[in-house]
């Protein structure tokens, strides 16, 4: 085994490994940086600096992230990377905390009835935008319509029927059918109406941070929001999200001291910053995978896909690129899930090559084929999964290569036009279960994979149709367990998310969604 596995990682060793991970955010962490935070007194530093117990307010800080933004349009954007970074700008009736709950954000409370067709909401007293204009109904019901048109019909929105102003403070939305899940779907920003012209470039929202100024392909600035609904926050007076493309240039910008935070780094970049900085780890809470073309004309035979499911070594994968750190899963759902996930996938294979073998000579490619595996460069260690898949495949007769492509390009050829054969990328939901599966279902426009499976659609339908949690957390661990036994493709990893951190610096969490929230971190 040693000698094996010493030989495949001679193919990886000279790639570095780090960069954002984006594409189809966040995570929630196992550990935090955040500390025992004592608000009860308040002292001045020598430099004049207010302080808060441990927290020391005000400061600025610059945070490496690995991709340009694909919209300054909340309502628009699609890039997990650009979502984490607009989360500190913009907020919805509610918003996630870090431990996936849905928290009120806009709207101060919330009710659902209990055929979970009617979302009440109270707006929050005294919520103004970052120019000062007041919150209102009319913002709310503008904002939630004009998402849901972007959204389009095969969207959660599909079932919306109404969204109608009760007063001044209360809002309801109307369901044709139950979605108890649908609250999820409220996170969505909540925008000015007024300020409909200049979305993409004067973006205004409700969140801790406000928009400065915005350099395509260098930066993104956002500074405190004085008004904010949580006067406690932020912390930090100014943020600069700074475009490092390539990690080398972000792993010496650390060692520089040109960045202070930088997320998604390997075990060995992170090992190579022996001083000034902390290792923060938690999940990134994506499912990184070796997704499947099922058109493709060898993967049309389940027994095709379930040989390269027995032939690609997942363990290799998470001990080379993360010292065993990640969670291994075996199916399109993250992990933090945990009423919803079904652990049982995690076992459905473990590699065998003769196993695989067999299989494929079942199916007439005794003697293998050739695979193309595309992959977008905006996060190198799907680069390294890939050189090691390759590996793995030509032990079972499969002659693999590697196509590297830009982000962008992957969206419009892969994702958006199914033109590719295999890829590894990491795919994302948010916090409703549903999204994690839904681009599974036969008819969705997002189904990339063409993954098709009555039994997954009638089960995944009646998940989504259910009120009763009980009934859907049966139907979803279905749902998981149709896509490892027809081997819709291969899923890898919840990857391990390793941040280095200024170490004059603290309050760093995780979230199970795409986020990084800069409100909470201050200086020490």
């Amino acid at each position: 085994m040693k000698k094996r596995t010493n030989k495949i990682l001679l193919g990886v060793m000279t790639l570095v490994v780090a960069a954002a991970l984006s594409a189809c955010g966040g995570g929630k962490g196992s550990e935090t940086s955040a500390e025992s935070k004592n608000s009860s007194e308040t002292t001045t530093t020598e430099t004049g600096a207010e302080t808060v117990g441990a927290i020391q307010k005000g400061g600025e800080v610059t945070v490496g992230i690995a991709q340009d933004l694909d919209s300054l349009d909340p309502h628009k954007m699609v890039y997990a990377g650009t979502k984490e970074v607009l989360f500190n700008v913009f907020e919805g009736l509610v918003k996630p905390d870090q431990n996936g709950d849905l928290v009120p954000a806009v709207a101060s409370e919330y009710k659902v009835s209990e055929d979970a067709k009617v979302y009440t909401f109270t707006l929050r007293d005294g919520i103004t935008f970052h120019d000062g204009s007041a919150v209102t109904a009319e913002d709310v019901k503008y904002s939630i319509e004009r998402y849901a048109e972007i959204q389009g019909e095969s969207s959660a929105f599909s079932i919306m029927e109404s969204v109608d102003i009760v007063d001044e403070k209360t809002v309801e939305v109307h369901l044709s059918e139950g979605n108890s899940e649908f609250l999820a779907n409220l996170t969505l920003a909540v925008l000015p109406k007024s300020n409909e012209a200049n979305f993409e470039t004067q973006p205004i929202g409700t969140g801790p941070f406000k928009f400065v100024s915005f350099t395509p392909g260098q930066s993104f600035v956002v500074e405190a929001n004085e008004g904010y609904w949580n006067p406690e926050l932020p912390y930090l007076d100014k943020v600069t999200f700074k475009i490092v493309a390539d990690a080398d240039t972000a792993l010496t910008e650390l060692q520089a001291g040109t960045l202070d935070v930088y997320q998604y780094m390997t075990e060995d970049q992170a090992s190579t910053l022996t001083s000034g900085f902390n290792i923060v780890q938690g999940s990134i809470n994506y499912v990184q995978g070796l997704f499947l073309n099922n058109n493709f004309e060898p993967f049309q035979d389940v027994r095709v896909r379930q040989a390269i499911n027995y032939a690609v070594d997942k363990d290799m994968i998470n001990e080379f690129l993360f010292s065993g750190k990640s969670h291994i899963i075996g199916t399109n759902m993250i992990p933090a899930f945990k009423k919803y996930y079904n652990e049982e996938t995690e076992s459905y294979y473990t590699r065998d090559v003769e196993k695989a073998k067999a299989l494929l000579a079942e199916a007439g490619y005794e003697n293998g084929f050739d695979l193309v595996i595309t992959v977008p460069n905006n996060y190198a260690p799907h680069e390294s999964t890939a050189q090691i898949i390759v590996e793995n495949l030509k032990e079972v007769g499969i002659n693999a290569t590697i196509n590297l492509i830009e982000f962008s390009t992957w969206v419009d050829d892969a994702y958006n036009g199914r033109n590719y054969q295999a890829t590894v990328v990491a795919v994302d939901g948010t916090l409703s279960p549903s999204s994690w599966l839904a681009k599974n279902l036969s008819t969705a426009s997002n189904n990339f994979t063409n993954f098709n499976n009555a039994d997954f659609d009638e089960a995944y339908t009646s998940a989504l149709a259910s009120i009763d949690d009980a009934e859907k957390v049966e139907l979803y661990k279905k749902c998981q367990m149709i896509l490892a036994e027809d081997a819709a493709s291969v899923y890898i990893q919840d990857p391990a998310n390793l941040v280095a951190l200024n170490e004059k610096l603290d309050g760093y969490v995780f979230y199970p969604c795409a986020a990084q929230d800069m409100s909470l971190v201050y200086f020490k």
